[in-house]
């Protein structure tokens, strides 16, 4: 009996598993989203959330002024066995999800696939959603525009002003 016993063996060995979650961990955290099994994506989301945890709190603890927690990136880095994958959640995706109380992933179940009618979802980091991706640029297309439509009734008031001295220096002459 599996009473009180958590988790999916993923019919592998413990250290076969183990990699399996690194590997897809790194493809997340590089990739932002992946499709995968459905049982995959569950135990990767369980994965994935306690190291995002560990980067967020790293991350915050940096914020004080203190040191770099260099302990957080190497118990991390000892399960991803990806230096950049573990630049990547430090640098980019920990202070982005610095505010959120948990929930960092999004199980989506896409249905079965044909040749053996597994289970098939994709996992994404919600933060990094296409639908958030879309809205980040499009405000900062519309802060852009603003930007450049407030440069160009300077330069053109500075155009204008340009003009009106010579004309002033000619009437006055």
């Amino acid at each position: 009996m599996r009473h009180g016993k958590v988790g999916r063996k993923l019919q592998r060995t413990r250290s076969h598993r183990r990699a399996l979650l690194s590997a897809l961990s790194v493809s997340l955290i590089q990739h932002k989203k992946i499709q995968t099994t459905e049982a995959k994506a569950k135990e990767t989301r369980r994965v994935i959330e306690k190291l995002i945890t560990r980067a967020k709190r790293a991350v915050l603890r940096e914020g004080d002024g203190k040191a770099k927690d260099v302990h957080a990136r190497r118990m991390v880095f000892s399960f991803l066995r990806d230096r950049e994958a573990v630049t990547t959640l430090f640098n980019d995706i920990a202070p982005k999800v610095a505010t959120r109380a948990g929930g960092y992933t999004r199980v989506v179940k896409l249905g079965q696939r044909y040749g053996d009618g597994a289970h098939l979802a994709l996992i994404e980091l919600v933060d990094f959603s296409a639908a958030n991706v879309e809205k980040a640029s499009a405000k900062a297309a519309a802060k852009a525009k603003k930007k450049s439509t407030e440069k160009e009734q300077k330069a053109k008031k500075e155009k204008a002003e340009a003009l009106e001295q010579p004309a002033e220096a000619a009437a006055k002459g």
